[in-house]
């Protein structure tokens, strides 16, 4: 069984910015008083000047560390600087872009992980997994530590665009058709499934598809969209990778990001939506669930609106398997003909 550790606090709080000391006070004595680390990148610094200082002023020995780029180097670059330090917290403060590169250098300095997101666009504010730049435009997942404390201000996700709530319903979508693809690499004893890990990810799932609360900018949905992408990561957690939110959507993501980042820019959460709908058919489910749980949020996955075209669609869904060549999904064992891939984007284009 895989040894797996749970956050000492998940907060949602109008203004839970503001008392981070005082909050961790409770497991960690003097926290506040810890050297400490604020990572975050300069438009944010810009745009939460405020509460950042705050933050800083709350923590007499930090200091603000502004990353360029999320990639593996930069991540151990970091991981360096706050071990020569005796840097002891990290506090990351943005989207998955720096809440990833945290993540990996306090895993790697053996630090504590504070997690402060400023969006939720996928489930890098709780999951233990980093994804990373390496050579190229090539991403790769590595393992990481699970936050110490994931701490959610609703002022301040209120404040982010629309289409980062919509991005990070898409990643929760996503794990109806992740699931089932780890179901189908146990049958073929590829990997065997964790009962409680799948049951927590399949709770995260339903708590989207089955909410009635339908105002995505209010306090309520904001709890509930940071409760699911929580399960998420902790199902992650519990299964020691990410298996139990990552299957064949999430390497069709992984081909658009590798092999045609100059012609699209999808949002994470998007693209795995997107690759759901794909990924549905290809298992052979109920493709009218999928359908109405992206309609019912209204989740922007027609590919030509993201200037993806039929044949780079073709050519991502083709590729798709080779981003992550060891991990086992519907894509090793279904027909992905140009022909078929073809009729399933016009089929898109019409229905979305």
């Amino acid at each position: 069984m895989n040894s797996f550790k749970l956050p000492y606090h998940l907060l949602i709080e109008e203004g839970i910015f503001y008392k981070i000391p005082e909050t961790m006070e409770d497991e960690i004595p003097g926290f506040g008083d810890k050297k400490t680390v604020i990572v975050t990148e300069t438009n944010l610094k810009d745009i939460f000047s405020d509460i950042l200082d705050k933050i800083e002023k709350s923590f007499p020995n930090s200091e603000m560390y502004l990353i360029k780029e999320s990639s593996f180097d930069a991540a151990v670059s970091l991981a360096k600087y706050m071990a020569m330090n005796d840097i002891k917290t990290v506090i990351g403060f943005g989207g998955g872009t720096v809440l990833d590169l945290a993540k990996f250098a306090a895993y790697v300095s053996k630090a504590r992980l504070i997690s402060l997101p400023t969006t939720l666009s996928n489930d890098s504010l709780a999951s233990p997994v980093a994804v990373l730049g390496t050579t190229g435009k090539a991403r790769k997942t590595f393992r990481c530590t699970i936050p110490s404390a994931i701490l959610v201000d609703t002022d301040v996700i209120m404040s982010a665009p629309r289409r980062q709530i919509l991005s990070g319903i898409g990643d929760t979508i996503s794990k109806y058709t992740a699931l089932n693809d780890w179901k189908i690499a146990q049958n073929k004893d590829k990997e065997k499934v964790d009962d409680f890990a799948y049951m927590i990810s399949k709770m995260a799932f339903n708590s989207i598809c089955y909410n009635d609360q339908m105002d995505l900018g209010g306090k309520s949905f904001i709890k509930i969209l940071t409760q699911a992408l929580v399960m998420g990561g902790l199902a992650m957690e519990i299964a020691g990778f990410s298996r139990p939110s990552s299957g064949s959507e999430h390497l069709f993501c992984h081909s658009l990001e590798e092999n045609f980042s100059e012609e699209v820019n999808v949002p994470h959460g998007i693209a795995v939506a997107m690759g759901s709908y794909g990924a549905c058919i290809f298992q052979n489910r109920n493709i009218e669930k999928i359908t109405g749980v992206i309609k019912k949020y209204d989740i922007p996955i027609r590919p030509s609106e993201w200037n993806i075209t039929k044949e780079i669609f073709i050519n991502a869904w083709i590729q798709a398997p080779a981003t992550r060549s060891d991990r086992y999904t519907i894509l090793n064992e279904t027909d992905l003909s140009p022909e078929r891939l073809g009729r399933i984007y016009d089929d898109m284009e019409d229905k979305f």
